[in-house]
């Protein structure tokens, strides 16, 4: 039993790409290439924090998020709340909050500050119950497009949810997912191979705009 390994691998160019004189997969790694153009190319290694252990930790508050807000020191006024469309919250300590952009443990620290003279205990978690984001996922899939993910959302589960592989066509042990990281592009190369077989692999969690390229199988003849 293997599970995938995430090799951090920066987009660059000038590197030889070998292409088969098909055109599905002409045409899914000029759109893979071209994207990575558009957003930039990669310099430097990203530190750790650029993939997201726990889901949504690092995805910047949106309208329509629906978050919970725990006081450890006080339970009575733990809340459920939604970001409103002006990007604000209702507290029930009070008042408003504004909450759009903030990341949830940004959003702990405004609140903390905020409120800390009416708190006890010197704490605020800030957990987000769901989010909704787009996802790209492009190549040797049966329905590649957008997807708009309500929840936190593996590679593995994009995939599903965009029909699967093909595996006539489809190498599993390159999936890539392309993703922005401080205004560069950096990929990550995961080996799916055995998943489909039952295997347990880790979970490796989309943010947003993300995207999901599987490579095809190149058949030389």
């Amino acid at each position: 039993m293997r599970s995938f390994s995430a090799r951090l691998k920066l987009v660059s160019f000038g590197k030889r790409v070998s292409l088969r004189p098909a055109s599905g997969a002409l045409l899914s790694l000029l759109l893979v290439l071209v994207t990575v153009m558009q957003f930039g190319c990669a310099t430097t290694a990203p530190p750790s924090s650029a993939i997201d252990a726990i889901p949504y930790s690092e995805i910047r508050l949106r309208e329509g998020d629906s978050i919970k807000i725990a006081f450890p020191g006080a339970p009575s006024l733990d809340t459920t709340v939604q970001v409103r469309r002006d990007g604000k919250i209702t507290m029930t300590l009070g008042g408003e909050v504004t909450a759009l952009g903030k990341t949830p443990a940004e959003l702990e620290k405004e609140l903390l500050k905020t409120y800390e003279s009416q708190l006890a205990v010197k704490q605020v978690v800030v957990t987000v119950n769901s989010s909704a984001y787009p996802v790209f996922i492009t190549g040797a899939v049966l329905k590649p497009g957008k997807l708009m993910a309500d929840r936190p959302l593996s590679v593995l589960e994009a995939i599903l949810e965009s029909g699967g592989f093909d595996y006539a066509r489809a190498n599993l042990k390159e999936v890539t997912v392309l993703r922005q990281f401080e205004g560069q592009t950096v990929s990550y190369k995961l080996n799916l191979k055995e998943a489909p077989k039952g295997a347990k692999v880790q979970a490796f969690y989309l943010k947003p705009s993300d995207i999901v390229y599987v490579p095809e199988k190149f058949n030389w003849f």
